[in-house]
C-alpha cells in the first residue's frame, strides 16, 4: 500500500471508531435515558442521532471516493457493512429515546425490572473538591472504590464517550452504571 493509500486507510479508520463509538454512547445514553427517565438524556441521544446522520454519509462517501485499487477496495465492503449497521444501532438507540420524549409511562414490568435489577444507573457532577478533578479516568479507580462504570461524561452540552485518558473536569456530569450500593459512594467521590 502506497503511503498516500496508507493515509485515506488511517483516516477512513479513524471515522470508522468514530461512528462505532458513538453508536455505543447513544445506547448507553437511551437506556440511561430510559430507566432514568430523563428527558434531558433522551434529547442528548436525538442530538447523536442527526449527528450520526452526518458521519454516516461522510463515512460511505469517504471510502466511495478514496480511489482504492479494486483488490484494496473489496476489503472495504465489510466496512461499509458494519457503518450501516452502526447507522441502525443509533437508530434503535433514538427509537428507545423517543419513548421518554413522548412522555409515554413505563410499563409496569420495566418499573418491576428496574426495582428488582441489581445495578443501576446514575449521574453526578464533579465539584471543585472532588479529588476526581483533572485525573484521567484511568487514575480514578472509579470502580474499584464504587462499583460504578462511567459509561459517558456530559460536558457543557455534549456527552462523550471517555477514554482511559480523558480527563475530570469541574462541572462534568458523570453517567454511571453499576451495583446499586456504589451510587452513594460514587456521589461522594465526585461532590464531596
Amino acid at each position: 500500500m502506497s503511503k498516500r493509500s496508507q493515509k485515506k486507510f488511517e483516516e477512513i479508520v479513524k471515522r470508522f471508531v468514530e461512528l462505532k463509538d458513538t453508536s455505543e454512547l447513544m445506547i448507553d445514553l437511551a437506556y440511561s435515558a430510559l430507566l432514568l427517565n430523563s428527558r434531558e438524556l433522551a434529547e442528548e441521544v436525538q442530538r447523536l442521532e442527526e449527528y450520526m446522520d452526518k458521519l454516516h454519509t461522510e463515512f460511505e462517501l469517504q471510502v466511495l471516493s478514496s480511489g482504492f485499487k479494486k483488490e484494496e477496495a473489496k476489503s472495504f465492503l465489510g466496512l461499509i457493512r458494519l457503518g450501516v449497521v452502526t447507522e441502525k444501532i443509533a437508530d434503535a438507540a433514538a427509537q428507545i429515546a423517543e419513548v421518554v420524549l413522548r412522555g409515554v409511562e413505563p410499563h409496569m414490568v420495566l418499573k418491576l425490572a428496574i426495582e428488582e435489577a441489581d445495578e443501576t444507573i446514575t449521574y453526578v457532577q464533579v465539584t471543585e473538591k472532588s479529588p476526581l478533578v483533572n485525573k484521567p479516568l484511568k487514575d480514578t479507580k472509579i470502580p474499584e472504590e464504587t462499583g460504578m462504570w462511567v459509561l459517558a461524561i456530559k460536558r457543557g452540552e455534549k456527552c462523550i464517550r471517555p477514554k482511559p485518558d480523558t480527563k475530570i473536569q469541574v462541572g462534568d456530569v458523570l453517567i454511571a452504571s453499576g451495583y446499586a450500593e456504589g451510587e452513594e459512594d460514587l456521589k461522594k467521590l465526585a461532590a464531596p
